[in-house]
């Protein structure tokens, strides 16, 4: 059976179609994935802190906001604001379509691991540091954060891996990057099985590297004392 499937065509066509799908991955899925989370946890540390300081108002409005993202598929929103938003005249191309999505959907995932890393802080270094005359940001910024990202780090690096994955939805609205490269390439040559199986083993690849980096963050993290 494997060597039917791995004929000298096929050989040809896996070794060939690499460079491409690499090259999508490297300059479409990567970027799209970094932008994405940066902005995501932009999202999700605003969304966390305004829930933390229980602001009445903000508060309804950030659960309103991560109820709405968190019920909803992620190929729904791509679909929304991607296909959606032109009949209210906003047009988008679809990179930034797609890291609009994605921010926003992976912000509602991340400012929940934030808030959970932030109301696990001893509630007696806020009050130490407000008795040493620190502002509440200041507090935040000099004492809980530090810690809450430690926290955080192994539930924010799963996210991040997800999201490497979840990328290749961003096809589905003309993105051309590592999923789109695979099926071009498969539904050129009919190679279908073998093409997939190689771009699975670079989203493996790509997944490797961030396991790799999320262990390094938490050995320096531990390092520098943020325990």
């Amino acid at each position: 059976m494997f060597e039917a499937l791995l004929t000298n065509r096929t050989v040809s066509v896996l070794w060939e179609a690499l460079p491409r799908i690499l090259t999508a991955g490297l300059t479409m899925t990567i970027p799209l994935t970094l932008i994405s989370f940066s902005l995501a946890m932009v999202i999700a540390v605003a969304v966390a802190l305004v829930q933390y300081a229980n602001v009445p108002v903000l508060r309804q409005i950030a659960r309103f906001y991560i109820w709405v993202i968190r019920g909803t598929p992620l190929l729904v929103q791509l679909f929304i604001i991607f296909y959606g938003l032109p009949s209210l005249g906003i047009m988008l191309d679809a990179f930034p379509a797609a890291v609009i999505a994605f921010a926003f959907n992976e912000g509602a995932y991340c400012a929940e691991t934030m808030r959970g890393a932030l109301e696990s802080v001893p509630q007696g270094q806020l009050e130490a540091g407000s008795c040493v005359g620190m502002t509440w940001w200041q507090i935040m910024r000099r004492i809980v954060l530090p810690q809450a990202l430690r926290t955080a780090v192994p539930s924010l690096s799963n996210s991040l891996i997800s999201m490497i994955k979840d990328t290749s939805l961003a096809s589905n609205i003309t993105v051309a990057e590592l999923f789109m490269a695979g099926q071009r390439v498969a539904a050129r040559t009919y190679i279908f099985l073998p093409i997939y199986c190689e771009v699975a083993v670079v989203y493996l690849l790509f997944c490797t590297i961030i396991t790799k980096l999320q262990a390094l963050v938490e050995r320096q993290l531990n390092a520098h004392g943020f325990q």
